[in-house]
């Protein structure tokens, strides 16, 4: 039996955050996101989103709306999902970069394909665990503001946090110094720079930081910068994860050919979606990189579609998907479940999501 597309619907889901989320390079109070519903003629449908984020992707609300409806619409409507590589190749095609619009695309057809043959996403995409732990996020705010927010994370059952720095690199040595002695030896700490300082810098920044048992610093320069993200790597006593470097799988390529960095950070809304995901992961496995899968500001439909990702693959090995975590509110029924740092998936084919509550849900075209 084949299984067409035949409807592709845009609208907007909107959640306020729990408290300001603040990094080097952008202050969110609220998942604003673009939601695509794609229905197949067997009746079969699937939901993707994509998260609007102008100072990483180029992209705003506007423009993934845009994308979606005037090009990756007319190009994959009438295609027959099982056609699955020639279907990725004209989702793909279609327009140039865009990745966050594909993103949505792409994950909306893998949770119709593994609803078709019956899986959650996770077995079908390989089925390596059923759940994932993530870390949490603290925020870049002053020292003392830092410090109550990594111990309530700490109180709420998490023990790996991901601290925002780049900027100062004196204050942010001042920052981690602070919160590695509250929280005490037992709490694993990431550091995430946003590509907030220059390579010496960062290369000075990390050997002061290095006595407070960091696990690993992730895009301490700018993301075109590869040369100077290199030659902190080679200088760097704490492992270096690209994120912003690393878009599509060609520029996975050069991270790893150059050897610019250690590990790489995988988002869904970089590189377009699973597809692309997968290549990544599988290229870095090869040269004995592991990877992480990470996220944007986004409400529970896209964190599961990562989740369902890095439950998949025994190469990622970390995960930073607090984002729906940190929502004040649940905007969606079924999908994924925090206990703490753990995530559940509630069960079901595909993604598992259920429907978006109306009270968070602003229609395109009509309600999903």
């Amino acid at each position: 039996m084949r299984t067409k597309i035949i409807k592709i619907e845009t609208g907007i889901i909107k959640v306020p955050l729990k408290k300001t989320f603040r990094t080097a390079l952008r202050v969110a109070t609220e998942v604003e996101d673009a939601v695509v519903k794609i229905t197949t003629d067997d009746g079969l449908v699937g939901i993707g989103e994509a998260a609007p984020t102008a100072v990483i992707t180029g992209e705003t609300l506007g423009s993934i709306l845009e994308a979606i409806e005037k090009y990756i619409k007319p190009a994959i409507t009438g295609m027959d999902i099982l056609d699955f590589d020639e279907l990725m190749l004209k989702l793909h095609r279609c327009i140039l970069k865009n990745t966050s619009a594909k993103a949505a695309c792409d994950m909306a057809i893998y949770d119709i394909l593994a609803q078709y043959y019956g899986k959650p996403l996770y077995e079908f995409l390989g089925g390596y665990r059923n759940s994932v732990k993530t870390d949490i996020t603290i925020s870049l705010n002053d020292v003392d503001t830092m410090v109550a927010d990594a111990l309530a994370a700490v109180n709420d059952g998490f023990d790996n946090l991901k601290i925002k720095v780049g900027g100062d690199f004196k204050k942010d040595i001042e920052r981690v110094r602070a919160i590695r002695d509250s929280v005490g030896k037992n709490v694993k700490i990431r550091l995430d720079a946003n590509q907030g300082w220059k390579p010496k810098e960062a290369i000075y920044a990390i050997s002061q930081l290095a006595k407070y048992d960091i696990e690993l610093v992730e895009q301490p320069v700018a993301a075109h910068d590869l040369e100077g993200l290199k030659m902190v790597t080679e200088n760097s006593p704490v492992p270096i994860m690209a994120d912003e470097s690393v878009f599509t799988p060609e520029d996975a390529v050069k991270i790893i050919s150059m050897r610019a960095a250690d590990m790489i950070n995988i988002k869904l809304m970089k590189c377009g979606g699973i597809h692309n995901a997968l290549k990544i992961n599988a290229m870095a496995e090869a040269a004995g990189m592991e990877c992480m899968v990470g996220s944007m500001i986004e409400s529970p439909i896209s964190v599961a579609a990562a989740a369902h990702l890095g439950a998949a693959c025994h190469n990622i090995t970390r995960f930073d998907l607090d984002a729906a975590y940190l929502l004040g509110e649940i905007p969606v029924e079924g999908g994924i479940v925090y206990r703490g740092p753990e995530i559940f998936f509630t069960g079901g084919a595909g993604l598992g999501i259920g429907k978006i509550k109306d009270e968070y849900y602003l229609p395109e075209n009509q309600n999903i």
